[in-house]
């Protein structure tokens, strides 16, 4: 089945499939999400007024805001921050009746509490990228190609995306459909968790001067691709480096 909406996760799935050194296929979409949010934001969406109330309200987490830093648009970056602190300032000037009930300081708290919690990027890319989990979800019960020549092809998918699939597989799937998913998802993370072991091992033993001229086999990056997998990666982590062995 092809539909405007799978061509993104068809892709991702496929490029994973043919060259492992792509990754996690999630963390792909993730990826490009993001880097879509990014190049929107710091661009045109910058002064739509509708997106800069959000951004005024909400702002953004500590990992983006490094990103939009590094993407050198200090002006662009400047205008939203000139916006965002007015509404700081006035979350900091009001109390309101939760300080007549808790106590001097309880409003200001309970706000700088959930404004850590929020991130117009982050808001931005969990709505479109729960869509393409349900995707992913959706070609597996639909596509007979797509589950037996791309998904279970994968040369793994990261921790948390694989969390993230077992609970949205639990919610889409039947009760006799759900056990044959997490076999051909759980087959594909201990087929890559055992190997990348020994690599993990191999690289640590290489340490040892009684290893020292054996050849590293595929253990060179193997610490690289061990935080990929424990951890994700969106582009911006130590273990971004792409080197998965064929």
């Amino acid at each position: 089945m092809e539909q405007i909406y799978t061509i993104p996760v068809n892709e991702a799935f496929e490029a994973s499939a043919a060259d492992a050194g792509c990754g996690c296929p999630l963390c792909t979409l993730y990826t490009r999400l993001q880097e879509n949010e990014l190049e929107l934001i710091l661009g045109a969406s910058m002064m739509e007024p509708d997106v800069r109330q959000k951004t005024n309200l909400q702002g953004f987490c500590r990992r983006h805001y490094g990103m939009m830093f590094q993407r050198k648009n200090r002006l662009g970056l400047g205008l939203m921050l000139e916006s965002h602190l007015a509404e700081v300032e006035k979350m900091l000037g009001e109390e309101g009746l939760l300080a007549l009930l808790s106590g001097p300081g309880s409003g200001t708290q309970k706000k700088l509490g959930q404004l850590e919690e929020s991130c117009y990027i982050c808001g931005r890319i969990e709505m479109h990228f729960s869509r393409m989990c349900e995707t992913v979800l959706l070609l597996y019960r639909e596509d007979a190609v797509f589950r037996e020549q791309k998904f279970a092809a994968q040369p793994f998918f990261c921790l948390p995306h694989y969390r993230r699939l077992l609970s949205c597989g639990r919610s889409m799937l039947g009760k006799k459909e759900f056990p044959g998913f997490f076999r051909a998802a759980g087959e594909v993370m201990r087929r890559y968790a055992a190997s990348l072991s020994e690599d993990v091992s191999w690289f640590c033993k290489k340490f040892d001067y009684r290893y020292q001229e054996e050849p590293w086999y595929h253990a060179k990056d193997a610490v690289e691709r061990a935080i990929r997998f424990v951890a994700g990666d969106d582009g911006y982590t130590a273990g971004s480096a792409k080197g998965e062995k064929k």
